[in-house]
């Protein structure tokens, strides 16, 4: 399966961070790519920087408009998932993103456009109550890889955390400069 992301819009101030948060959590449950416009550059900086350490070559790609990356994934035979707190509910919905193929999910900032609901192939809803957008993605990227996304290994790693009861295990790889 691959799995892109297409953040909508930005608040200025407080989205840096949150929009940080969303291209970490595409990055680390599976997503290969987040589109991204109205963002600061720093957060591609900082993905590159991340990449780096903990290996993968996950992507940023700044664009222009949504909507044209929306029309364009969906020729590609990619289904359309958008995030929204009105959407059909993830526990109704899980099983049949799970048999896709492609998908490009959808992550607004802000009030999106009406028009994403009609092009979307998915509305899902991850709880009916306010929350944040980082973590109904990583709920729904989690459910439709069924856990999955925990086994994948990032090639290139200079760091590896090594699962283990008790205390921090990291494996280091040395690097000559």
């Amino acid at each position: 399966m691959v799995i892109e992301v297409v953040r909508i819009g930005q608040r200025l101030v407080r989205d840096d961070r949150v929009t940080t948060h969303v291209a970490l959590v595409s990055r680390a449950f599976g997503a290969e790519r987040i589109f991204m416009s109205e963002i600061n550059p720093e957060i591609k900086d900082t993905i590159e920087k991340i990449n780096g350490t903990w290996g993968g070559k996950f992507e940023i790609e700044f664009i222009d408009k949504w909507k044209s990356v929306v029309k364009k994934k969906k020729e590609e035979g990619f289904k359309v998932v958008h995030l929204s707190m009105y959407g059909q509910n993830i526990n109704n919905a899980q099983k049949e993103l799970q048999k896709e193929e492609n998908l490009l999910i959808v992550v607004g900032a802000e009030k999106v456009p009406r028009e994403i609901y009609e092009l979307a192939d998915y509305n899902v809803g991850v709880g009916s109550q306010p929350h944040s957008e980082i973590s109904a993605l990583a709920i729904l990227l989690d459910r439709i890889q069924k856990g999955k996304q925990f086994e994948k290994d990032f090639p290139n790693a200079k760091r590896k955390i090594i699962p283990t009861k008790n205390g921090k295990n990291v494996q280091v790889k040395e690097t000559r400069d």
